[in-house]
């Protein structure tokens, strides 16, 4: 979500650097590169390490609060092509998943601005046990949707995505966003997700539903 469906990682990183300045901490741009695509409670711990004096869940519960607001306040910035790309992939009655790290009720804010049943399944970062880059959320997402993972394409923007969705043995499209994906396993690397059309993400799926 984050990244590849919406532009929101400078809300992040705005957030991450009033909670940690906050605590009298000091928080860099690469301190919220290296966050980008993980958990929220895995990257509490490193606010906590920068002097962020809340347990775990307080740290996501203000960060997601924070973001949110930037939201309401701001607006949705959708990336380049990619709610155009969902949009033809429901007309086209092709089964979807959004796999986000973001908690339940901001992928629900997201999915609200959304003017059409977007997603059949949602997985989100309080609903698994591993977060990203952990095969978990995309295997999930799969046994849920009731398909097999090899038949998937998993859109990611990140290397944590990516290395999620590539390790769950879905077919991992990278979409660069703010950080390089080259040296991220995956199936294609593209650069953006303008004009790319649903018969695009079909020629990944081979004949047996799996990679081509």
């Amino acid at each position: 979500m984050d990244g590849t469906l919406v532009d929101t990682e400078r809300y992040w990183m705005a957030a991450e650097e009033e909670l940690v300045e906050a605590f009298d901490g000091t928080w860099t741009h690469d301190d919220a590169l290296a966050l980008v695509g993980s958990g929220l409670w895995e990257a509490a711990a490193v606010f906590q390490s920068k002097g962020v004096d809340l347990d775990a869940d307080a740290i996501v519960a203000r960060l997601t609060a924070r973001v949110r607001e930037q939201l309401n306040e701001h607006g949705v910035p959708w990336r380049p092509g990619a709610r155009e790309l969902l949009e033809a992939l429901r007309e086209a009655s092709v089964p979807t998943a959004l796999v986000t790290m973001s908690i339940r009720s901001m992928a629900d804010d997201i999915i609200a601005a959304i003017p059409f049943a977007a997603f059949d399944v949602v997985v989100t970062g309080d609903a698994v046990e591993h977060a990203k880059p952990h095969p978990q959320p995309y295997l999930l997402a799969a046994e849920q949707l009731g398909v097999e993972i090899a038949a998937c394409v998993a859109i990611e923007d990140s290397p944590a995505g990516l290395t999620s969705a590539h390790s769950a043995g879905a077919i991992a499209v990278g979409v660069p966003n703010i950080l390089s994906l080259d040296d991220t396993p995956s199936t294609a690397l593209w650069p953006t997700l303008v004009g790319v059309t649903v018969a695009d993400l079909a020629a990944l799926v081979g004949p047996n539903g799996s990679a081509s």
